[in-house]
């Protein structure tokens, strides 16, 4: 079940990959702070985001590992440790699917702490509604989409978001092309049903 273009949970426990897909763009980045958006780690993915070592190191990886550096300065995208009950149930994950311990992690604690999760892996994603329910599940593509539905991002910023994202080798254009669509195609169903 596809998420609501019109409804978005701003606390979540980030993964890996969305923490670089909120980065990628800092308008997408700076907008979900201004409106209050709390992106949460467990301390393993923030050990995957910036010491694991990579297999082949890019420009554009270190550009992202500054801008979660400087964010974290902020008191932006903080993290969490794992309890054993949350290890428990990453073994209990584990089982089911072959993820990374990243994204285990993340909707271990996520579940155990009443958060949404957000991923931008499809299998994480399939897992994590199996594990939490389908509202507590979303993509950084949902957040952008909600982004254009509610009118905080216009349809000129697409454009410079996708530009960004892709100057990081982020795969998300097609993903964000759809949506803004669907986004724009909600809000004019909600203008024509006197809803706005």
């Amino acid at each position: 079940m596809p998420a609501r273009v019109d409804q978005i949970v701003k606390s979540v426990v980030a993964d890996t990959c969305a923490v670089w897909n909120i980065l990628s763009s800092r308008l997408l980045h700076r907008t979900c702070s201004v409106l209050g958006f709390r992106f949460v780690l467990t301390d393993y993915c923030l050990y995957e985001c910036l010491h694991k070592p990579r297999k082949v190191q890019r420009p554009a990886d270190e550009r992202l590992r500054e801008r979660l550096r400087a964010a974290r300065n902020e008191a932006q995208f903080n993290s969490y440790s794992l309890s054993v009950e949350d290890l428990q149930e990453v073994a209990l994950l584990e089982q089911r699917k072959r993820l990374s311990k990243g994204e285990l992690a993340a909707i271990a604690f996520a579940k155990r702490v009443g958060l949404a999760f957000q991923t931008d892996d499809q299998g994480a994603r399939t897992l994590a509604i199996t594990a939490l329910t389908v509202e507590r599940v979303q993509t950084t593509t949902h957040v952008l989409g909600w982004l254009f539905f509610e009118g905080r991002l216009a349809d000129g910023d697409l454009a410079g978001i996708i530009a960004e994202h892709e100057s990081f080798d982020r795969p998300l254009r097609p993903h964000f092309e759809g949506m803004h669509q669907e986004a724009m195609r909600c809000r004019l169903l909600a203008h024509a049903g006197g809803r706005r």
